[in-house]
């Protein structure tokens, strides 16, 4: 029996949070507690994340910016790490799991530093950059994706777990592919902060540049910046679709479900869930990350046959309108695509990682017993 909470720490963006509440609701069901520690971004998701207990502790991102930037980071680094250290001698917690992400350094390395059992969550395909730097100070390495490459030194570590999903993508995965018995095309863009002004740039063109008869079949649902909702929505009005636009949508696994094809980035939490979800994609990979961790996502789900993957650079609204006339007129492709994709999916994840981190943390016990 674990008495003491599991500790989670998630940097502050959905890529790194949706996973650690996946694992928060796996971990409640089982009767355990948790505690989530994280950085200031996180705080407007925090009031709905299922924890007894947020902690606020500093990080910063010692790359990039100038040598007093890097001091800088590095100096809030540190001032984090010993508030981390104070913090799990209070909390005592059974183990600690980072989802990735600067914030996660803190805590991770208090917990190596006193004896705590730990975990790291990697979701890309890549291993990030404070992943990589922590990995060798913990006690196991969950995969979400079975692609990840580690060094050999770290193999014996890793434990394919998939990536978690929250409990509205497993509701949203019950909803089969949904039919054209209407002749509709059901259209969903996504992207997340750092795509969608791309998306906005391309996809509108590119649906109004349709030949009339294809342009009355499609409906659009995208998501935009605010400053680019105005003129998206000029766009699909001007060109006669239906379409609804926002910068966010909080039902986004039920849209997902109801869409026929979705044109979206390849963050490891999107990629997931068009697989757990089973819908066909073309995906765009951010093209400057450093470490290319959407590209190796993308190019699992392409293996896969549940995804096309498409260059920023040839991401244009003539490339897009052509694919669009030939998928408008290919639902039992688009049907197969929905079914491969499908066939990639872990709608367990959550539970396979609980099983990992309750693992480590009766392991530790044991050790320290």
């Amino acid at each position: 029996m674990i008495d003491s909470p599991i500790l989670l720490a998630a940097g502050g963006t959905g890529g790194h949070l949706f996973p650690a509440e996946a694992l928060a609701h796996a971990l409640a069901a089982r009767g355990l507690a948790v505690e989530l520690v994280t950085e200031e971004r996180a705080l407007r998701y925090g009031g709905a994340f299922p924890a007894r207990a947020l902690h606020v502790i500093p990080a910063g991102t010692p790359r990039g910016g100038s040598l007093l930037a890097k001091a800088q980071a590095v100096a809030r680094l540190a001032l984090g790490t010993a508030q981390a250290v104070a913090l799990l001698r209070q909390v005592k917690p059974a183990a600690v799991i980072g989802f990735g992400g600067y914030p996660t350094v803190p805590p991770l390395l208090a917990a190596s530093y006193i004896g705590v059992p730990s975990a790291l969550h990697e979701a890309n395909g890549v291993m990030g950059k404070a992943n990589r730097f922590l990995a060798g100070r913990v006690d196991r390495i969950a995969a979400g994706l079975p692609t990840l490459a580690v060094p050999a030194a770290l193999q014996s570590k890793v434990v394919v777990t998939g990536n978690p999903v929250r409990p509205n993508v497993l509701e949203a995965a019950k909803t089969p592919y949904p039919s054209f018995d209407d002749g509709m095309f059901r259209l969903l863009v996504a992207g997340g902060s750092q795509g969608a002004r791309v998306m906005a740039d391309i996809a509108p063109a590119a649906v109004a540049a349709l030949p009339d008869a294809l342009r009355a079949k499609i409906s659009v649902v995208q998501q935009a910046r605010p400053e680019d909702i105005a003129r998206v929505e000029a766009i699909y009005a001007g060109a006669g679709v239906d379409a609804e636009i926002a910068p966010f949508f909080a039902d986004f696994p039920a849209r997902l479900a109801a869409a026929h094809f979705v044109i979206t980035r390849a963050g490891a939490s999107t990629v997931s869930e068009l697989a757990v979800v089973g819908r066909p994609a073309m995906l765009v990979p951010l093209p400057h990350a450093l470490d290319q961790d959407q590209a190796a996502n993308a190019a699992f789900l392409e293996a896969a046959g549940g995804a096309e993957t498409v260059r920023q650079s040839d991401f244009t609204p003539e490339f897009l309108t052509r694919r669009l006339c030939e998928l408008i007129n290919a639902p039992a492709q688009l049907a197969t695509r929905a079914e491969a994709a499908k066939s990639v999916g872990v709608a367990d994840a959550a539970d396979r990682l609980a099983d990992l981190i309750i693992d480590v943390a009766r392991t530790g016990a044991t050790k320290r017993s």
